[in-house]
């Protein structure tokens, strides 16, 4: 990768890799039959098999392996044809078993690329692995929850067990924007795909970012995990505090050390949680109540010509077909059904540039300030579409060619 001056901060490269937790968008756990569902009392989801009670062996959820599966064809990854359960040993309170299962030496999906769109530019991240594993409680402190009472701390273990497809970036991104953008395009193709329903706020789709910065062309600089950014805003404020604070060290000649830090939005300030561990630290050794995960290729054909339309490819249909510019076209495919909407609008006006232009102006203004997807649009898409219409109707050609090409808020 060239650096260039604009990719530098303050006369260092940034270099940022993101880790993603991705819920998936299953009924049950990823080894118990305990339902996910979210928002029920304190500890009334969690079973036997989710607490490790002495007698209870794991069962993998085979619908969790599926959404595996269709996010490595997502991403053109390779497939793993057998891969391997480990147990990732640490203690923490809402973590009963003392271990986590995860994947670590072979995981299920190996590779793969996530292409999106800075401004104009057209970027990929390369990913190094997709694994499946179990998410770990919730620790609720005084005043955070139902169980936080009288200065103790409590513990729900409904979201114990819930399966996790943890997304790792090779370290590709160079700042702040290109890992909120990569970020948003994960987000988009996990929710269109079906397999995590994207909600930030629940803890759904959570991201760890390591950063580190460096001298251009130098050795790899020391890096810190911002653990948990649930927010794109939060990710962007994070990474860019994140980054000045590591050159200000550096340019006052201190070293800095491999840490976990959280992000506090009040402050604007990332502060240390704990020293970072490395793979070493969990002593990982396959899980000997788990056999290998074998996939068959007749499995994964199934699961392929059962994958939508992907919206990357329906972003080049809309560029190559209506002559929409790649921005709109991305814009068009920020989900599925905003995807639809423009279709079904376009097939009735006919006019597919002036439906991205409304989509784009004026229909999505009205749906952020009502705070509400394109699922509750007030209007339905052949109403837009006579709507369009009839302005283009009650216009001169020219006019009507000035706002086909220039109307975008």
């Amino acid at each position: 990768m060239n650096v260039t001056a604009s990719n530098l901060v303050r006369g260092y490269e940034v270099v940022i890799g993101l880790e993603t937790h991705a819920q998936l968008h299953t009924r049950s756990k990823a080894f118990s039959g305990a339902s996910t569902a979210f928002g029920a009392a304190p500890n009334t989801q969690a079973s036997a098999v989710d607490l490790a009670l002495p007698g209870t062996l794991p069962v993998l959820n085979r619908a969790a392996v599926e959404c595996a599966i269709r996010f490595g064809l997502a991403v053109g990854a390779r497939i793993a044809p057998q891969s391997i359960f480990a147990r990732k040993n640490y203690f923490y309170p809402d973590l009963p078993k003392g271990y986590q299962i995860s994947q670590y030496e072979t995981p299920v999906v190996q590779g793969g690329r996530v292409p999106f769109l800075l401004g104009d530019e057209r970027k990929t991240v390369t990913l190094t692995r997709a694994h499946l594993e179990e998410d770990a409680g919730k620790s609720l402190h005084e005043g955070a929850g139902t169980l936080g009472h009288g200065g103790m701390s409590g513990i729900d273990l409904n979201r114990a067990g819930t399966p996790l497809l943890e997304i790792v970036t090779e370290p590709d991104m160079r700042s702040a924007g290109e890992a909120v953008e990569y970020a948003r395009a994960l987000h988009t193709l996990v929710v269109w795909l079906g397999i995590c329903d994207g909600n930030m706020q629940e803890g759904s789709f959570r991201c760890d970012a390591n950063v580190s910065v460096r001298k251009p062309g130098g050795e790899l600089g020391t890096r810190r995990e911002i653990k948990n950014l649930n927010s794109f805003r939060f990710m962007q404020q994070a990474i860019e505090f994140e980054v000045n604070w590591q050159i200000d060290r550096l340019e006052d000649g201190l070293a800095i050390e491999q840490a976990t830090v959280l992000f506090d939005p009040d402050s604007g300030e990332t502060r240390a949680m704990r020293s970072k561990e490395d793979a070493h630290d969990y002593r990982y050794f396959p899980d000997p109540d788990l056999p290998p995960l074998v996939i068959a290729r007749d499995w994964i054909e199934r699961v392929k010509a059962a994958m939508p339309e992907l919206p990357g490819a329906m972003a080049e249909r809309f560029v190559r077909n209506d002559g929409l510019p790649a921005y709109d076209a991305a814009m068009m495919t920020q989900s599925r059904g905003f995807a639809g909407f423009y279709e079904k609008a376009r097939d009735v006006s006919k006019q597919p540039k002036l439906v991205a232009n409304w989509l784009m102006g004026e229909v999505s203004r009205r749906l952020n300030t009502g705070s509400i997807g394109i699922e509750s649009c007030p209007i339905a898409p052949e109403e837009l579409a006579d709507l369009i219409t009839r302005l283009t109707a009650s216009m001169g050609p020219s006019l009507a060619m000035l706002l086909r090409n220039d109307f975008v808020e």
